[in-house]
């Protein structure tokens, strides 16, 4: 194989001429650039992409950044594969570069992703999955890094910092309001992880349906699935045994999915007896029995968007440093309105 050593001696010039040739520096003469591209062509040379973006003055490579994608199951990981799709379509497109970095959610304080970025020279990052509370993820966000981040919003605006999700407040405004308007008053909340931003604003939007109806959620009525399908079962399970609501609104559809098989144990039927709705649109929920009325999120698209406005700080353009993907509920078999009360 043919190194960069071997063409810089054919083309009767440094390495140091063939790499600043491969940068585009304006210092190399088109003639000379063109010779060395010829020299390589006939090697059959191809200049490290690593090495070629640590000397080059522009930076192409954008770096995801995702946490949690090795300790979650098949069902959920889908998604994040789907996220996966939509960055590496944009990056694509736009001749960029993009370096991955997949961490261990438990493991995140062990790890520096601003260090991660300034080794390979990455102009910008794509945080996914990654916990608000991890002094890495402050130390990222405080530095000189473009980062989009997937599913969190900043509070305060920064320069620096965008980030792309669905609108998480309307959506779960919006299937809220439907049980409502079907009669449903004593609802059940399956939220995920406590802590974490879109169970955060998911809970708000609940709220907001609430209240439009002079009603009030109460927090005996909010259970915390942490967004997997077993601690949903078995909240479910728990609740079910001391309440018997009309509805649960689930934080996503694996919780839903164990959170429907909690009331089936129970002798309840769905939607006879109790409505449930999830959130993402997994492919599965075409498939449960019955098919779940559920929030769909594109999560291609998310991944995209987020690679588009990355790109678009890394080149300093004006930007919008929110946007919002489109999503759409998928009414099925899991939900009806109920005959309201004399």
């Amino acid at each position: 194989m043919a190194t960069i050593k071997d063409v810089a001696k054919k083309a009767g010039v440094s390495i140091g001429v063939v790499s600043r040739a491969f940068n585009n520096y304006p210092d190399i003469s088109e003639k000379t650039r063109q010779k060395i591209f010829e020299v390589a062509k006939e090697l059959n040379y191809t200049p490290n992409v690593v090495a070629k973006n640590l000397s080059s003055k522009k930076q192409k490579t954008i770096g995801l950044i995702t946490s949690g994608f090795m300790n979650s199951d098949e069902k959920s990981s889908n998604n994040t594969l789907e996220v996966f799709k939509g960055i590496y379509t944009a990056v694509e497109e736009n001749e960029y570069e993009l370096a991955i970095y997949l961490i261990d959610s438990r493991k995140q304080k062990q790890k520096s992703y601003a260090k991660f970025c300034r080794e390979r020279n990455i102009g910008g990052a794509i945080l996914q999955g990654i916990r608000t509370d991890d002094p890495y993820f402050k130390e990222l966000i405080n530095t000189n890094i473009p980062c989009v981040l997937v599913d969190i919003r900043f509070d305060e605006e920064r320069e620096l910092i965008g980030s792309v999700s669905v609108d998480n407040v309307a959506a779960a405004k919006e299937i809220t309001m439907r049980l409502l308007r079907g009669n449903h008053r004593k609802i059940a909340v399956m939220a995920g992880i406590k802590e974490s931003y879109v169970n955060e604003v998911r809970l708000k939007g609940v709220k907001e349906a609430f209240a439009s109806f002079g009603l009030e959620l109460r927090e005996e009525d909010i259970l915390y699935g942490n967004f997997t399908e077993r601690d949903a079962y078995e909240e479910a399970k728990k609740y079910l045994r001391r309440q018997k609501p009309t509805a649960f609104v689930c934080f996503s559809d694996l919780m839903a999915i164990g959170t429907m098989r909690a009331i089936e144990e129970a002798g309840l039927k769905i939607p006879e007896d109790v409505s449930v709705t999830g959130f993402d649109g997994i492919p599965l929920t075409e498939y449960t029995r019955p098919p779940l009325t559920t929030v769909k999120q594109n999560f291609f698209e998310i991944g995209r968007q987020a690679a588009i406005l990355l790109q678009s700080m890394m080149e300093k353009k004006e930007v919008q440093h929110h946007v919002f993907a489109d999503y759409k509920i998928i009414e099925r078999e899991s939900t009806k309105s109920i005959e309201p009360m004399g």
